[in-house]
Protein backbone atom coordinates (compact mmCIF):
# COMPACT_ATOMS: atom_id res chain seq x y z
CA UNK A 1 0.00 0.00 0.00
CA UNK A 2 1.54 3.77 -0.64
CA UNK A 3 2.21 5.74 1.86
CA UNK A 4 0.73 9.11 1.09
CA UNK A 5 2.64 12.48 1.33
CA UNK A 6 2.22 14.20 5.14
CA UNK A 7 3.86 17.54 4.42
CA UNK A 8 5.82 19.35 1.14
CA UNK A 9 8.17 22.66 1.69
CA UNK A 10 8.20 25.35 -0.94
CA UNK A 11 11.19 26.79 -0.82
CA UNK A 12 10.90 30.37 -1.88
CA UNK A 13 8.31 33.07 -2.40
CA UNK A 14 7.73 34.80 -5.69
CA UNK A 15 5.41 34.35 -8.11
CA UNK A 16 6.60 30.74 -8.97
CA UNK A 17 6.40 30.07 -5.09
CA UNK A 18 3.25 31.29 -4.44
CA UNK A 19 1.62 30.29 -7.19
CA UNK A 20 2.70 26.90 -6.32
CA UNK A 21 1.91 27.30 -2.57
CA UNK A 22 -1.99 28.08 -3.49
CA UNK A 23 -2.50 25.38 -6.11
CA UNK A 24 -1.31 22.73 -3.50
CA UNK A 25 -3.52 24.35 -0.77
CA UNK A 26 -6.44 24.52 -3.22
CA UNK A 27 -5.79 21.13 -5.12
CA UNK A 28 -4.74 19.07 -1.74
CA UNK A 29 -7.36 21.13 1.15
CA UNK A 30 -8.93 17.44 1.45
CA UNK A 31 -5.56 15.44 1.77
CA UNK A 32 -3.41 15.26 4.93
CA UNK A 33 -0.40 17.13 3.55
CA UNK A 34 0.79 19.83 4.81
CA UNK A 35 2.14 22.51 2.94
CA UNK A 36 5.11 24.95 3.95
CA UNK A 37 6.32 27.89 2.11
CA UNK A 38 9.83 29.11 3.44
CA UNK A 39 11.51 32.27 1.98
CA UNK A 40 12.97 34.90 3.46
CA UNK A 41 12.29 39.08 3.29
CA UNK A 42 16.04 39.95 2.66
CA UNK A 43 15.77 37.68 -0.43
CA UNK A 44 14.59 39.92 -3.45
CA UNK A 45 12.51 38.55 -6.46
CA UNK A 46 13.26 39.29 -10.14
CA UNK A 47 9.24 39.84 -10.99
CA UNK A 48 9.12 43.37 -12.24
CA UNK A 49 5.72 43.14 -14.07
CA UNK A 50 5.06 40.58 -15.21
CA UNK A 51 2.87 40.07 -18.72
CA UNK A 52 0.96 37.11 -19.60
CA UNK A 53 -0.63 35.01 -22.19
CA UNK A 54 -4.47 33.39 -22.52
CA UNK A 55 -3.80 30.45 -20.53
CA UNK A 56 -3.47 32.21 -17.27
CA UNK A 57 -6.95 32.48 -16.83
CA UNK A 58 -7.30 28.42 -16.19
CA UNK A 59 -4.60 28.79 -13.46
CA UNK A 60 -6.64 31.27 -11.25
CA UNK A 61 -9.49 29.49 -12.57
CA UNK A 62 -8.15 26.35 -10.43
CA UNK A 63 -7.21 28.56 -7.47
CA UNK A 64 -11.02 30.27 -7.46
CA UNK A 65 -9.41 33.88 -8.00
CA UNK A 66 -12.32 36.55 -9.10
CA UNK A 67 -10.79 38.24 -12.43
CA UNK A 68 -12.06 41.71 -10.85
CA UNK A 69 -10.74 41.36 -7.70
CA UNK A 70 -7.41 40.10 -9.07
CA UNK A 71 -6.40 42.92 -10.96
CA UNK A 72 -7.96 45.24 -8.60
CA UNK A 73 -4.89 43.73 -6.00
CA UNK A 74 -2.51 44.03 -8.26
CA UNK A 75 -2.74 47.05 -10.66
CA UNK A 76 -3.70 45.02 -13.69
CA UNK A 77 -4.50 45.50 -17.46
CA UNK A 78 -5.62 43.44 -20.19
CA UNK A 79 -3.80 41.86 -22.76
CA UNK A 80 -4.83 40.81 -25.95
CA UNK A 81 -1.21 40.20 -27.69
CA UNK A 82 2.22 41.55 -28.07
CA UNK A 83 3.42 44.39 -30.31
CA UNK A 84 6.89 43.61 -31.87
CA UNK A 85 8.97 46.65 -33.41
CA UNK A 86 12.07 46.82 -35.31
CA UNK A 87 12.22 43.13 -35.61
CA UNK A 88 11.88 42.46 -39.35
CA UNK A 89 14.02 46.08 -40.03
CA UNK A 90 14.03 49.15 -38.49
CA UNK A 91 10.45 51.03 -38.42
CA UNK A 92 8.42 47.96 -39.09
CA UNK A 93 5.98 46.90 -36.52
CA UNK A 94 3.36 43.48 -36.30
CA UNK A 95 0.96 42.26 -33.73
CA UNK A 96 1.48 38.26 -32.80
CA UNK A 97 -2.07 39.11 -31.55
CA UNK A 98 -4.08 36.49 -29.01
CA UNK A 99 -7.63 34.52 -30.45
CA UNK A 100 -8.64 34.29 -33.69
CA UNK A 101 -7.41 35.47 -37.19
CA UNK A 102 -10.64 35.92 -40.34
CA UNK A 103 -12.24 32.72 -40.00
CA UNK A 104 -11.23 29.63 -41.26
CA UNK A 105 -13.22 27.95 -43.73
CA UNK A 106 -14.27 24.48 -45.36
CA UNK A 107 -11.33 23.12 -42.62
CA UNK A 108 -8.86 25.03 -44.23
CA UNK A 109 -7.09 28.00 -41.85
CA UNK A 110 -8.37 31.65 -43.19
CA UNK A 111 -4.32 32.58 -42.90
CA UNK A 112 -4.45 30.24 -46.16
CA UNK A 113 -6.93 31.66 -48.16
CA UNK A 114 -5.68 35.49 -47.30
CA UNK A 115 -2.09 34.14 -48.40
CA UNK A 116 -3.63 33.05 -51.67
CA UNK A 117 -5.47 36.46 -52.14
CA UNK A 118 -2.54 38.28 -50.43
CA UNK A 119 0.23 37.36 -53.20
CA UNK A 120 -2.36 38.59 -55.65
CA UNK A 121 -2.38 42.06 -54.48
CA UNK A 122 -6.30 41.65 -53.65
CA UNK A 123 -6.28 40.86 -49.66
CA UNK A 124 -6.20 44.00 -47.09
CA UNK A 125 -2.76 43.69 -44.48
CA UNK A 126 -3.77 40.61 -41.94
CA UNK A 127 -4.13 43.18 -39.24
CA UNK A 128 -8.00 44.30 -40.66
CA UNK A 129 -9.01 40.61 -40.13
CA UNK A 130 -7.79 40.26 -36.63
CA UNK A 131 -9.97 41.78 -33.74
CA UNK A 132 -7.24 41.62 -31.27
CA UNK A 133 -4.72 43.41 -33.61
CA UNK A 134 -7.46 46.06 -34.46
CA UNK A 135 -8.32 46.70 -31.11
CA UNK A 136 -4.85 46.99 -29.43
CA UNK A 137 -4.32 49.79 -32.26
CA UNK A 138 -7.38 51.46 -30.91
CA UNK A 139 -6.83 50.65 -27.40
CA UNK A 140 -10.06 48.64 -27.21
CA UNK A 141 -11.03 45.65 -25.01
CA UNK A 142 -13.82 43.43 -23.73
CA UNK A 143 -14.53 40.36 -22.35
CA UNK A 144 -16.24 37.87 -24.57
CA UNK A 145 -19.73 37.05 -24.75
CA UNK A 146 -22.37 35.46 -26.28
CA UNK A 147 -22.85 36.96 -29.73
CA UNK A 148 -22.96 33.65 -32.54
CA UNK A 149 -20.98 33.78 -35.08
CA UNK A 150 -18.74 37.11 -33.97
CA UNK A 151 -15.12 37.48 -33.10
CA UNK A 152 -16.67 39.22 -30.32
CA UNK A 153 -17.90 35.41 -28.92
CA UNK A 154 -14.50 34.24 -29.00
CA UNK A 155 -12.17 37.15 -27.37
CA UNK A 156 -8.61 35.83 -25.82
CA UNK A 157 -7.09 37.98 -23.77
CA UNK A 158 -4.57 37.59 -20.83
CA UNK A 159 -3.37 40.29 -18.32
CA UNK A 160 -0.20 42.31 -17.34
CA UNK A 161 0.01 42.80 -13.31
CA UNK A 162 2.78 44.14 -10.58
CA UNK A 163 4.64 40.91 -9.92
CA UNK A 164 5.14 41.70 -6.09
CA UNK A 165 1.57 42.37 -6.04
CA UNK A 166 0.72 39.37 -7.21
CA UNK A 167 2.62 36.88 -4.97
CA UNK A 168 1.44 38.67 -1.95
CA UNK A 169 -2.47 38.25 -3.28
CA UNK A 170 -1.61 34.34 -4.02
CA UNK A 171 0.09 34.47 -0.85
CA UNK A 172 -3.03 35.68 1.13
CA UNK A 173 -4.88 32.67 -0.99
CA UNK A 174 -2.87 29.75 -0.35
CA UNK A 175 -2.76 31.12 3.89
CA UNK A 176 -6.45 30.78 3.27
CA UNK A 177 -6.44 26.97 2.39
CA UNK A 178 -4.32 26.24 5.21
CA UNK A 179 -0.86 26.48 3.67
CA UNK A 180 1.99 27.86 6.32
CA UNK A 181 4.54 30.52 5.98
CA UNK A 182 8.36 30.30 7.53
CA UNK A 183 10.62 33.37 7.44
CA UNK A 184 14.13 32.50 6.74
CA UNK A 185 17.30 31.76 5.05
CA UNK A 186 18.35 28.22 4.16
CA UNK A 187 21.73 27.69 5.88
CA UNK A 188 22.28 24.09 5.14
CA UNK A 189 20.40 21.12 3.05
CA UNK A 190 20.62 18.16 5.06
CA UNK A 191 20.25 14.94 3.12
CA UNK A 192 19.46 11.02 3.61
CA UNK A 193 21.60 8.42 2.62
CA UNK A 194 20.73 7.76 -1.11
CA UNK A 195 20.80 11.31 -1.60
CA UNK A 196 17.41 12.19 -1.23
CA UNK A 197 16.54 15.85 0.68
CA UNK A 198 15.40 15.05 4.35
CA UNK A 199 15.63 18.57 6.06
CA UNK A 200 16.47 22.48 5.66
CA UNK A 201 18.31 24.00 8.29
CA UNK A 202 17.78 28.00 8.53
CA UNK A 203 20.01 30.50 10.09
CA UNK A 204 18.42 30.70 13.23
CA UNK A 205 19.26 26.61 13.91
CA UNK A 206 15.33 25.88 13.24
CA UNK A 207 15.37 22.30 11.42
CA UNK A 208 12.05 21.45 8.53
CA UNK A 209 11.71 18.40 7.15
CA UNK A 210 9.20 16.95 4.87
CA UNK A 211 8.68 14.04 2.57
CA UNK A 212 8.81 16.25 -0.72
CA UNK A 213 11.13 19.85 -1.57
CA UNK A 214 9.37 22.05 -4.20
CA UNK A 215 12.47 24.57 -5.37
CA UNK A 216 11.08 28.29 -5.76
CA UNK A 217 14.55 29.67 -4.77
CA UNK A 218 15.10 31.45 -8.58
CA UNK A 219 18.49 31.68 -9.86
CA UNK A 220 20.29 30.04 -6.70
CA UNK A 221 18.60 26.58 -7.35
CA UNK A 222 19.41 25.98 -3.57
CA UNK A 223 18.22 22.68 -3.74
CA UNK A 224 17.55 20.99 -7.46
CA UNK A 225 20.86 22.15 -8.67
CA UNK A 226 23.72 23.49 -5.66
CA UNK A 227 22.02 20.15 -3.42
CA UNK A 228 21.69 17.59 -5.95
CA UNK A 229 23.41 18.28 -9.09
CA UNK A 230 20.92 18.15 -11.74
CA UNK A 231 22.57 19.81 -14.61
CA UNK A 232 21.85 22.62 -16.86
CA UNK A 233 21.82 23.13 -20.71
CA UNK A 234 22.92 25.95 -21.94
CA UNK A 235 21.16 27.20 -24.71
CA UNK A 236 23.10 30.88 -24.83
CA UNK A 237 24.71 29.78 -28.74
CA UNK A 238 20.77 30.10 -29.90
CA UNK A 239 19.45 32.87 -27.48
CA UNK A 240 22.56 34.92 -26.80
CA UNK A 241 20.87 37.63 -24.61
CA UNK A 242 22.31 37.03 -21.11
CA UNK A 243 21.32 40.20 -18.95
CA UNK A 244 18.81 42.84 -18.70
CA UNK A 245 18.08 45.98 -16.77
CA UNK A 246 14.71 46.80 -15.63
CA UNK A 247 13.10 50.18 -14.17
CA UNK A 248 9.28 51.25 -13.84
CA UNK A 249 8.28 54.49 -14.87
CA UNK A 250 5.23 57.11 -14.44
CA UNK A 251 2.23 56.73 -16.76
CA UNK A 252 1.82 59.32 -20.08
CA UNK A 253 -1.07 57.68 -21.65
CA UNK A 254 -4.20 55.55 -20.68
CA UNK A 255 -2.65 51.91 -20.97
CA UNK A 256 -2.73 50.21 -24.20
CA UNK A 257 -4.06 46.55 -24.34
CA UNK A 258 -0.42 45.17 -25.42
CA UNK A 259 2.70 44.55 -24.34
CA UNK A 260 5.23 45.77 -26.71
CA UNK A 261 8.95 44.65 -27.70
CA UNK A 262 11.10 46.63 -29.40
CA UNK A 263 14.30 45.56 -30.71
CA UNK A 264 17.27 47.07 -29.61
CA UNK A 265 20.68 47.06 -31.26
CA UNK A 266 22.00 43.89 -29.26
CA UNK A 267 18.45 43.01 -27.86
CA UNK A 268 15.12 44.35 -27.06
CA UNK A 269 12.78 46.71 -24.87
CA UNK A 270 10.06 45.65 -22.95
CA UNK A 271 7.15 48.01 -22.11
CA UNK A 272 4.70 46.60 -19.84
CA UNK A 273 1.31 48.78 -18.94
CA UNK A 274 -0.38 48.66 -15.35
CA UNK A 275 -2.88 50.95 -14.01
CA UNK A 276 -0.27 52.49 -12.03
CA UNK A 277 2.76 52.75 -13.72
CA UNK A 278 4.83 51.19 -16.66
CA UNK A 279 7.22 48.21 -16.48
CA UNK A 280 10.46 48.80 -18.86
CA UNK A 281 13.00 45.86 -19.43
CA UNK A 282 16.10 46.15 -22.12
CA UNK A 283 17.19 42.60 -22.64
CA UNK A 284 20.59 42.58 -24.16
CA UNK A 285 23.89 40.60 -25.00
CA UNK A 286 26.59 41.35 -22.98
CA UNK A 287 29.09 40.61 -25.75
CA UNK A 288 27.73 43.09 -27.84
CA UNK A 289 26.78 45.61 -25.39
CA UNK A 290 28.07 47.22 -21.94
CA UNK A 291 25.69 46.99 -19.14
CA UNK A 292 26.50 51.01 -19.02
CA UNK A 293 25.02 51.34 -22.82
CA UNK A 294 22.51 49.12 -21.82
CA UNK A 295 21.30 51.06 -19.38
CA UNK A 296 21.78 54.45 -21.14
CA UNK A 297 19.67 53.20 -23.96
CA UNK A 298 16.90 51.88 -21.56
CA UNK A 299 16.76 55.41 -20.08
CA UNK A 300 16.54 57.01 -23.66
CA UNK A 301 13.56 54.70 -24.83
CA UNK A 302 11.79 55.40 -21.73
CA UNK A 303 8.89 57.97 -21.56
CA UNK A 304 7.70 58.83 -18.10
CA UNK A 305 9.84 59.86 -15.65
CA UNK A 306 11.81 56.89 -13.74
CA UNK A 307 10.24 55.56 -10.45
CA UNK A 308 12.88 53.75 -9.37
CA UNK A 309 16.73 53.62 -10.02
CA UNK A 310 17.48 51.01 -12.90
CA UNK A 311 19.04 47.07 -11.87
CA UNK A 312 20.63 44.73 -13.35
CA UNK A 313 19.58 40.90 -14.08
CA UNK A 314 22.20 38.18 -14.94
CA UNK A 315 20.65 34.76 -16.56
CA UNK A 316 21.63 31.78 -18.91
CA UNK A 317 18.88 31.24 -20.92
CA UNK A 318 17.82 26.83 -21.17
CA UNK A 319 16.56 24.57 -18.86
CA UNK A 320 18.13 22.27 -15.66
CA UNK A 321 18.75 18.56 -17.27
CA UNK A 322 16.18 17.34 -14.58
CA UNK A 323 13.02 19.20 -13.69
CA UNK A 324 12.57 16.52 -10.82
CA UNK A 325 15.01 14.58 -9.63
CA UNK A 326 14.60 12.10 -5.94
CA UNK A 327 11.99 14.03 -3.86
CA UNK A 328 13.08 17.55 -5.11
CA UNK A 329 10.83 19.43 -7.79
CA UNK A 330 12.20 22.79 -9.48
CA UNK A 331 9.77 25.16 -10.43
CA UNK A 332 10.40 29.03 -11.74
CA UNK A 333 13.64 29.78 -12.61
CA UNK A 334 15.43 26.91 -10.66
CA UNK A 335 14.33 24.62 -13.39
CA UNK A 336 15.44 26.73 -16.26
CA UNK A 337 15.21 30.52 -17.65
CA UNK A 338 13.38 31.45 -20.95
CA UNK A 339 13.83 35.35 -21.77
CA UNK A 340 10.42 36.96 -21.73
CA UNK A 341 9.96 37.94 -25.40
CA UNK A 342 6.47 35.85 -25.58
CA UNK A 343 5.68 36.29 -21.78
CA UNK A 344 6.30 32.33 -21.28
CA UNK A 345 7.48 32.78 -17.65
CA UNK A 346 4.31 31.97 -15.52
CA UNK A 347 2.87 29.40 -17.60
CA UNK A 348 5.94 27.62 -17.96
CA UNK A 349 5.15 27.80 -13.93
CA UNK A 350 1.45 26.89 -13.92
CA UNK A 351 2.55 24.04 -16.56
CA UNK A 352 5.05 22.10 -14.22
CA UNK A 353 2.65 23.12 -11.69
CA UNK A 354 0.08 20.90 -13.12
CA UNK A 355 2.16 18.20 -14.42
CA UNK A 356 3.41 17.33 -11.02
CA UNK A 357 -0.54 16.91 -10.57
CA UNK A 358 -0.67 14.64 -13.12
CA UNK A 359 2.01 12.49 -11.58
CA UNK A 360 1.25 13.22 -8.13
CA UNK A 361 4.14 11.26 -5.78
CA UNK A 362 3.28 8.53 -2.70
CA UNK A 363 6.25 8.85 -0.54
CA UNK A 364 8.30 6.65 -2.18
CA UNK A 365 7.97 8.34 -5.96
CA UNK A 366 7.74 5.95 -9.27
CA UNK A 367 10.58 6.25 -11.40
CA UNK A 368 9.29 6.17 -14.85
CA UNK A 369 6.78 9.03 -13.34
CA UNK A 370 9.32 11.19 -12.90
CA UNK A 371 11.34 10.08 -16.29
CA UNK A 372 7.58 11.53 -18.05
CA UNK A 373 7.78 14.63 -16.21
CA UNK A 374 10.92 15.21 -17.22
CA UNK A 375 10.51 14.35 -20.67
CA UNK A 376 7.14 16.31 -20.98
CA UNK A 377 9.10 19.60 -19.47
CA UNK A 378 11.86 19.50 -21.75
CA UNK A 379 9.73 19.15 -24.54
CA UNK A 380 7.42 22.42 -23.25
CA UNK A 381 10.78 24.41 -23.16
CA UNK A 382 12.67 23.43 -26.58
CA UNK A 383 9.51 23.97 -28.46
CA UNK A 384 9.39 27.80 -26.81
CA UNK A 385 13.08 27.79 -26.97
CA UNK A 386 12.29 27.23 -31.17
CA UNK A 387 9.80 29.64 -31.27
CA UNK A 388 12.05 32.35 -29.41
CA UNK A 389 14.75 31.63 -31.84
CA UNK A 390 12.64 32.59 -34.47
CA UNK A 391 12.35 36.34 -33.89
CA UNK A 392 15.96 36.39 -33.68
CA UNK A 393 17.19 34.35 -36.76
CA UNK A 394 14.51 35.07 -39.37
CA UNK A 395 15.10 38.77 -40.06
CA UNK A 396 16.59 41.12 -42.58
CA UNK A 397 18.44 42.97 -40.38
CA UNK A 398 22.24 42.73 -40.46
CA UNK A 399 22.89 46.31 -39.31
CA UNK A 400 24.95 45.59 -35.86
CA UNK A 401 27.16 42.57 -35.17
CA UNK A 402 24.74 40.84 -33.14
CA UNK A 403 21.68 40.96 -35.29
CA UNK A 404 24.05 40.10 -38.52
CA UNK A 405 25.32 36.60 -35.59
CA UNK A 406 21.06 35.92 -34.90
CA UNK A 407 20.69 36.27 -39.02
CA UNK A 408 23.35 33.58 -39.27
CA UNK A 409 23.88 31.17 -37.04
CA UNK A 410 22.77 27.69 -37.03
CA UNK A 411 19.25 26.68 -35.57
CA UNK A 412 17.79 23.92 -34.22
CA UNK A 413 16.36 21.21 -36.63
CA UNK A 414 13.05 20.85 -35.08
CA UNK A 415 13.33 24.59 -36.04
CA UNK A 416 14.43 24.38 -39.72
CA UNK A 417 11.81 21.71 -40.42
CA UNK A 418 9.03 24.02 -39.13
CA UNK A 419 10.43 27.15 -40.98
CA UNK A 420 10.84 24.80 -44.41
CA UNK A 421 7.72 23.70 -44.48
CA UNK A 422 6.60 27.04 -44.33
CA UNK A 423 8.12 28.24 -47.01
CA UNK A 424 7.32 25.87 -49.46
CA UNK A 425 3.02 26.35 -49.11
CA UNK A 426 2.87 28.34 -45.43
CA UNK A 427 1.62 25.11 -43.77
CA UNK A 428 2.71 24.65 -40.60
CA UNK A 429 2.21 21.73 -37.92
CA UNK A 430 1.67 21.32 -34.33
CA UNK A 431 3.57 18.68 -32.66
CA UNK A 432 2.26 16.99 -29.71
CA UNK A 433 0.19 19.90 -28.85
CA UNK A 434 2.86 21.84 -28.36
CA UNK A 435 2.05 25.84 -26.91
CA UNK A 436 2.17 27.89 -29.41
CA UNK A 437 -0.45 26.78 -32.26
CA UNK A 438 0.21 27.14 -36.31
CA UNK A 439 -1.96 31.07 -36.00
CA UNK A 440 1.41 32.26 -33.59
CA UNK A 441 3.38 30.39 -35.72
CA UNK A 442 2.27 32.27 -38.88
CA UNK A 443 1.95 35.94 -37.15
CA UNK A 444 5.69 35.63 -36.40
CA UNK A 445 6.85 34.03 -39.54
CA UNK A 446 4.81 36.28 -41.77
CA UNK A 447 5.73 39.28 -39.18
CA UNK A 448 9.08 38.74 -39.88
CA UNK A 449 9.27 38.41 -43.20
CA UNK A 450 9.07 35.27 -44.06
CA UNK A 451 7.33 34.23 -46.90
CA UNK A 452 5.92 31.01 -48.89
CA UNK A 453 5.98 29.96 -52.27
CA UNK A 454 2.51 28.91 -52.53
CA UNK A 455 -0.67 28.01 -49.98
CA UNK A 456 -2.82 25.00 -49.23
CA UNK A 457 -4.21 23.51 -52.07
CA UNK A 458 -7.23 23.48 -50.71
CA UNK A 459 -7.42 27.40 -50.80
CA UNK A 460 -8.34 27.27 -54.51
CA UNK A 461 -12.05 25.55 -53.85
CA UNK A 462 -13.74 28.93 -53.89
CA UNK A 463 -13.84 30.96 -57.48
CA UNK A 464 -11.65 33.73 -56.68
CA UNK A 465 -14.35 35.96 -56.66
CA UNK A 466 -16.08 34.10 -54.19
CA UNK A 467 -13.59 34.01 -51.61
CA UNK A 468 -12.79 37.92 -52.62
CA UNK A 469 -16.59 38.35 -51.47
CA UNK A 470 -15.85 36.58 -48.34
CA UNK A 471 -12.73 37.92 -47.49
CA UNK A 472 -14.30 41.43 -47.77
CA UNK A 473 -17.41 39.86 -44.92
CA UNK A 474 -15.02 39.07 -42.67
CA UNK A 475 -13.05 42.63 -42.90
CA UNK A 476 -16.66 44.35 -42.22
CA UNK A 477 -16.99 41.84 -39.32
CA UNK A 478 -14.24 42.24 -37.27
CA UNK A 479 -14.51 46.14 -38.24
CA UNK A 480 -18.07 46.09 -36.47
CA UNK A 481 -17.06 44.06 -33.76
CA UNK A 482 -14.46 46.36 -32.99
CA UNK A 483 -16.04 49.28 -33.38
CA UNK A 484 -18.26 47.81 -30.69
CA UNK A 485 -15.80 47.27 -27.94
CA UNK A 486 -14.93 50.23 -25.22
CA UNK A 487 -12.10 51.74 -24.90
CA UNK A 488 -9.45 49.85 -22.50
CA UNK A 489 -9.22 52.29 -20.12
CA UNK A 490 -12.75 52.56 -19.86
CA UNK A 491 -13.65 48.92 -19.29
CA UNK A 492 -11.21 48.79 -16.42
CA UNK A 493 -12.64 51.62 -14.66
CA UNK A 494 -15.82 50.03 -14.60
CA UNK A 495 -14.86 46.51 -13.84
CA UNK A 496 -11.15 46.67 -12.20
CA UNK A 497 -9.64 49.93 -11.27
CA UNK A 498 -7.47 49.88 -8.05
CA UNK A 499 -7.81 52.10 -5.17
CA UNK A 500 -5.63 54.95 -5.27
CA UNK A 501 -5.10 55.02 -1.49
Amino acid sequence: MQTPLKKIIVLGGGSAGWMTAAALGKVLSKHPCDIQVIESEDIGTVGVGEATIPQIQLFNDLIGLDEDTFLKRTQGTFKLGIQFQNWRKPGHSYYHAFGEVGKNMEGVHFYQYWLKMRQQGKAAPLDEYTLSSLACNEKRFMRPFEAGNSPLSNIAYAFHFDAGLYAKFLREVAESHGVQRTEGKVTEVRQHPDGAIRSLVLENGAEYDADFFIDCSGFRALLIEQTLKSGYEDWRHWLPCDRAVTAPSALTETPWPFTRAAAQQAGWQWRIPLQHRVGNGHVYCSEFMTDEEAEKALRLNIEGDLLADPRQIRFITGKRNKFWHKNCLAVGLSGGFMEPLESTSLHLVQVAISKFFSSFPSQTPCQSDIDQYNAEMDFEFTRIRDFLILHYHVTEREDTEFWRYCKHMAIPDTLQEKINQFKANGRISRFNNELFNDLSWFEVMYGQGLRPEGYHALADIFPEEELARRLEGIQRVVRKSVDYMPGHAEFIAKTCAASRD
